[in-house]
């Protein structure tokens, strides 16, 4: 089972990604908690350069994210879901198309495209969007990256693109409310999955 974890900045997806990870463990259940960007040595390159380095346009951001996806997806998320654990995923293609193109303005129809190229096709199982208001969930970043900095226009539009792709496939996206506790953000979370 691939279930990925998207939403605005500070809603809480890594936490959510490490209390299910736990309950699914529990139960004797094979998890990969992973990320995007980030996962290996390879995607903590690219990670460093999208989110610390200096500013760079779109399609630069966009082409350097794919590269990490195409990696992560061939050297972890595949072979852990063809062994038969369940992959949660912090971030995935999703946040392309809505940071890249609803906020960013470029065409989506292309960022699709090209996940379905970097992905191999591969599409998650689950989407849990943890949705809440941008302003609470900037106040609770306590690092802030260049995306992070980016304006609250910015960060208001990557909301409303969370949103809008939530309704296009309504079986696959779940909306959870995330300005609420972690602990009531797990449960729900849960229940979806269960």
């Amino acid at each position: 089972m691939f279930v990925t974890l998207e939403g605005p900045e500070g809603a809480g997806k890594s936490t959510l990604a490490r209390a299910l990870a736990s309950r699914l463990e529990a139960s004797g259940v094979e998890v990969v908690v992973t990320r995007e960007p980030g996962a290996g040595t390879f995607g903590a390159g690219v990670r460093r350069l999208l989110l610390e380095g200096e500013a760079m346009t779109p399609w630069a951001e966009v082409f350097l994210f794919l590269a990490d996806r195409a990696n992560h997806v061939a050297t972890l998320v595949r072979p852990a879901l063809e062994r038969g654990a369940w992959v949660i995923c912090d971030r995935h293609a999703d946040s392309t198309v809505v940071y890249q193109g609803y906020a960013r303005g470029l065409d989506i129809g292309e960022l699709r495209r090209l996940n379905r190229l970097a992905t191999g096709g591969l599409v998650p199982d689950k989407t849990l969007l943890l949705d809440l208001p941008v302003e609470i969930g900037l106040a609770r970043v306590q690092d802030a990256n260049r995306l992070d900095a980016e304006s609250v226009d910015f960060h208001q539009r990557v909301r409303d693109g969370f949103l809008t792709e939530a309704t296009l496939e309504p079986s696959r996206w779940v909306v959870i409310d995330a300005d609420q506790t972690a602990d009531a953000v797990a449960e729900a979370a849960w229940s979806s999955l269960a």
